[in-house]
């Protein structure tokens, strides 16, 4: 009950951070906005996520991680009353900025609260519960999103969290306690019954996270470093994070505790987050562009498409979660095969062309959902095998983070990279056609004299068939950049795999060595 409880929510909130992107036309008529000014709907969420994410751990010691859960749990459902029911787009974005940051101690403090109520032998089958949450709400996200405003109204995409977010509240304070381990913890944190606030790492970490998140979310649409307050953002971004990570490695009690990255299996743990993060955000952003820009899909058509992904995760994750937790395969071989598979699956997709149908789509995210469902398991057991009980609740700020960074990168990666290969290839491509090739120039005179008998005149007639033409090379050119995406994810999939070699032994469900 504990683990269906705080899955709850946090399916609620990751299915929040892609329902709203289909939607935002809508919402743009609907407030009477430039669509331009409506990505700030998603640009506003991000960044306070982003902001709240890595003090998670610090302020459920503060608040208590039940009273901090309920809080977030409390403060989201009622933004998202605000959202949907918002006049106009500035109280949006002042309820998104709040539902930002109830929303951004969800899944940390879930991936604590698992940890600590399940013993060591039994966290495998918790992991498989929150995997099919991280993975199925961001592929339904835009299916749900789609079939909402085609049916009913943009503002359902909001209102639908509030039954949800009252039943998680009501399960929370029924099912949810702080173990004791965590007392002890928060009675660390506070000598002499005083709270010790790290305010430089509070300001440090919240200035830097903002910029960041802003430079990979709106580097693209603004024109990267054409745009001066992109070049801003980055700037801000690399001083606070380098004086950050400088400041909180001297602190005695950090907002985040970079030095459990001194732990060799924690730390390659966190580089797996982020190579997790990394593509199964571009993938889920990548495969709906491709199929509504180029195949002709709906919104809803290109999300189904990510369905049969999900459902192998579904139904594979919990057959992962035995496999280790019988100990019939060690999660360090689970974790090697996993990687290759996914590897695999990105090349697979790299391989397609604008004649594939559905069919091989829908194949190749379920062959990339086989190796995710054997991959956040044994990921998760590692990262939090040779920790102490007071390191949980740090730990699962780090993960999230890592994996909150990994989609960020991502997603800005294929959106800047698959327009930048598509220029290559258009150069390329356009610049080994001639326009005086004989093959172009009977195609576009075929294509003009058909026009002609439909009665265009013969000027509009070879304006059309060079313009139609033109549009092939173009879709041409940007599946080849996609493609270049896919193959990219694939090959940085496969050269992170060898640290599953440099993790360390360890029990699945035996006691952490007295050493660490």
């Amino acid at each position: 009950m504990i683990a269906l409880t705080v899955t709850l929510a946090t399916f609620m909130e990751l299915l929040d951070t892609s329902i709203a992107n289909v939607s935002l036309p809508y919402i743009a008529g609907g407030l009477g906005r430039s669509f331009d000014e409506v990505t700030w709907i998603l640009t506003t969420y991000l960044v306070a996520n982003a902001v709240v994410l890595p003090m998670s751990a610090w302020l459920s010691r503060v608040f208590g991680r039940k009273n901090y859960y309920m809080a977030c749990v409390a403060l989201f459902t009622l933004t998202s009353l605000f959202c949907g029911m918002a006049p106009t787009l500035n109280v949006m974005l002042i309820a998104r900025v709040l539902q930002g940051i109830g929303g951004g101690g969800l899944a940390p403090v879930e991936q604590a609260i698992l940890v600590d109520t399940f013993p060591a032998a039994q966290r495998a089958s918790a992991f498989a519960l929150y995997t099919i949450a991280i993975v199925t709400a961001p592929a339904i996200g835009p299916v749900l999103g789609g079939w909402i405003t085609d049916n009913y109204t943009w503002r359902w995409v909001f209102l639908i969290n509030i039954p949800i977010g009252i039943v998680s509240l009501f399960l929370t304070s029924r099912f949810v306690h702080d173990p004791p381990a965590f007392a002890k913890e928060r009675a660390k944190a506070r000598p002499n019954g005083r709270l010790k606030i790290d305010g430089t790492g509070i300001a440090l970490i919240g200035l830097g996270s903002a910029a960041l998140e802003i430079f990979l979310d709106r580097g693209q649409i603004d024109d990267w470093f054409g745009s001066s307050m992109i070049t801003w953002m980055f700037a801000i971004a690399v001083v606070c994070w380098s004086v950050a990570i400088w400041w909180e490695l001297r602190h005695d009690d950090p907002i985040i505790d970079l030095k459990m990255l001194g732990n060799r299996n924690f730390a390659i743990a966190s580089v797996f987050y982020f190579a997790f993060g990394f593509g199964l955000f571009a993938t889920t952003t990548m495969i709906p562009q491709i199929l509504q820009s180029l195949y002709g899909y709906r919104a809803i058509d290109a999300g189904l498409v990510l369905g049969p992904g999900a459902f192998v995760i579904t139904l594979l994750a919990p057959v992962g979660a035995q496999l280790v937790q019988r100990g019939i395969v060690h999660p360090r071989a689970l974790l090697a095969i996993a990687l290759m598979t996914v590897s695999a699956s990105m090349i697979y997709y790299s391989t397609f062309t604008l004649q594939t149908d559905y069919a091989h789509y829908a194949w190749a995210r379920a062959f990339q959902g086989l190796g995710y469902a054997f991959f956040f398991v044994p990921l998760s057991v590692t990262a939090y095998s040779q920790l102490r009980p007071d390191q949980n609740n740090r730990a699962s700020s780090l993960t999230n983070l890592f994996r909150n960074w990994g989609g960020s990168f991502g997603i800005a990666f294929v959106t800047a990279m698959s327009e930048r290969r598509q220029d290559f290839h258009q150069s390329i491509t356009g610049g080994t056609l001639a326009a005086s090739s004989l093959g172009l120039q009977s195609s576009v005179q075929s294509m003009a004299a058909y026009l002609t008998e439909h009665g265009y005149s013969q000027a509009d007639s070879m304006r059309a068939a060079y313009l139609h033409y033109y549009n092939q090379l173009g879709d041409q050119t940007r599946l080849l950049g996609f493609m270049d995406c896919f193959r990219f994810v694939g090959w940085f999939t496969l050269a992170v795999t060898p640290l599953v070699f440099l993790i360390r032994h360890f029990k699945v469900g035996g006691k952490t060595p007295a050493g660490h």
